[in-house]
């Protein structure tokens, strides 16, 4: 049962071959047998998931079956407010947080049917890309548990992956879904910046978040798009834009071109991973029209440090012994960004948004390793410098939340130590659809290698 996809199970569900219940039960008894090694969940909701998975059961014995999400149990990352459940954004100083009203896409979430089995570990208030530094102690990676699961919606990605639900809703500033989707062998999208309301998200730095889905392949995630995608009127930074059936276009074939975005996301690769891109380049190079190399605009960098300092600000000063170490000092280092540099790093952010549609009239995708390297290990997580510049993992995923373009992580092969690898690409703005389509032709080709 938990190697089954979102589109099986709902399949089954729909023909009634197997129920609400059971699917719920499964992941329950799972998250009861692994997550004490995982740690990918902080809060499990055993009665109020299976209340929900009895309801949706009722429901569509009598026929009234609300979609491919109805009765279907996923995770949330532990920043999505639930109300009347703890929220508690991996924090001592939320340790008891409980909001009193759903954020918007939970709202959109049930309304698809989805039973909601918990709230997932990550880094705290996901200040970071290793999902080690949490109050509730690190995630571990289910393809070696003495590694990191990746930041910071560690938690949901290692849950997906080890089968303690079908899918998960994480955040991504600065590739938060799209690394720990790389390090734990799943499928992880950032939509366009705006594409899905954030409000109810707990936030790290409004002009860069992103909320997207964690799955098991490309089809699944086409679904959980689907559910959360929309606009929200009370969300000042979504946009009123069409949302299309990721579904049903997920099977159109084009001849498209493709852009490689060498420099500097090709610089000082692990050589496993560089050749398994390479090998993954070939693969696309035959249903490709043309292969060209590309270079892409630089983006500011004293955007993210400024927005925290300006959420945590004055928590951080009343009760500093509230954030662990880590954080404390990415908080130092955020807080001595001078006004002026943010401000002109947010209005090169506005610049290069609008740059970066230039480069989609030369190519449909942009394709680059999704990591350079393969995940460390807790214990040196855990021992290196808080300076952002050193998270080498994320140095590829950061200027797509920038560029604000929609952007998936993808499997593309293993390291010889057993560690997934992930393949990323890019789309132009609101082009999910497209973006879906041509990731799946990729999955669909590496699946028959």
């Amino acid at each position: 049962m938990q190697t089954i996809t979102i589109a099986e199970a709902s399949e089954l569900i729909r023909r009634k071959e197997v129920s609400p219940v059971e699917l719920t039960t499964a992941c329950l008894a799972r998250i009861d047998e692994l997550n004490p090694t995982i740690n990918a969940f902080i809060t499990v909701i055993h009665e109020s998931a299976l209340a929900e998975a009895r309801a949706a059961e009722a429901e569509i014995s009598a026929g009234n079956w609300r979609g491919p999400l109805h009765g279907i149990p996923i995770g949330l990352k532990d920043l999505i407010d639930t109300a009347g459940i703890k929220t508690t954004c991996g924090s001592a100083l939320f340790a008891d947080r409980v909001p009193t009203e759903d954020a918007y896409i939970v709202q959109r979430l049930k309304s698809a049917g989805a039973v909601l089995l918990g709230k997932q570990n990550m880094q705290e208030f996901a200040y970071g890309g290793t999902s080690t530094s949490s109050y509730f102690g690190p995630v571990r990676n289910p393809f070696d548990t003495d590694r990191i699961a990746g930041g910071s919606s560690g938690g949901s990605a290692a849950a997906v992956a080890t089968g303690l639900c079908f899918g998960a809703i994480g955040t991504d500033t600065g590739g938060s879904v799209r690394e720990p989707a790389a390090f734990c062998g799943i499928v992880g999208l950032k939509p366009t910046y705006g594409r899905v309301s954030v409000r109810g998200v707990f936030p790290l730095s409004p002009s860069l978040d992103h909320v997207g889905p964690l799955c098991r392949d490309v089809r699944d995630t086409a679904l959980l798009l689907q559910a959360i995608a929309g606009y929200d009127k009370l969300d000042t930074t979504c946009v009123d834009w069409p949302v299309e059936s990721y579904t049903e276009t997920l099977r159109e074939t084009t001849r498209p071109r493709i852009g490689i975005v060498r420099r500097p996301f090709f610089d000082n690769l692990d050589p496993e991973i560089a050749t398994a891109i390479d090998v993954a380049l070939k693969q696309i190079g035959n249903f490709a029209s043309d292969i060209s190399e590309i270079d892409l605009p630089a983006t500011p960098a004293a955007v993210q440090g400024p927005e925290v300092w300006a959420i945590h600000a004055k928590s951080f000063s009343a009760t500093p012994e509230l954030y662990l170490p880590w954080i404390r000092a990415r908080l130092k280092q955020a807080a001595a960004i001078d006004i002026v540099s943010y401000i002109e790093a947010r209005q090169h952010l506005d610049r290069v948004r609008r740059e970066i549609d230039e480069v989609f009239s030369r190519v449909d995708f942009l394709i680059t390793p999704t990591t350079p390297v393969p995940p460390i290990t807790i214990r040196e997580a855990l021992d290196m410098s808080p300076d952002p510049a050193g998270e080498l993992w994320l140095r590829n995923t950061r200027p797509f939340n920038a560029y604000g373009l929609p952007t998936i992580s993808i499997p593309c092969g293993f390291t010889r130590a057993g560690l997934p690898i992930g393949l990323q690409i890019s789309a132009a703005h609101f082009c999910e659809a497209k973006l879906l389509a041509f990731a799946f032709a990729c999955e669909q080709t590496y699946s028959r290698e």
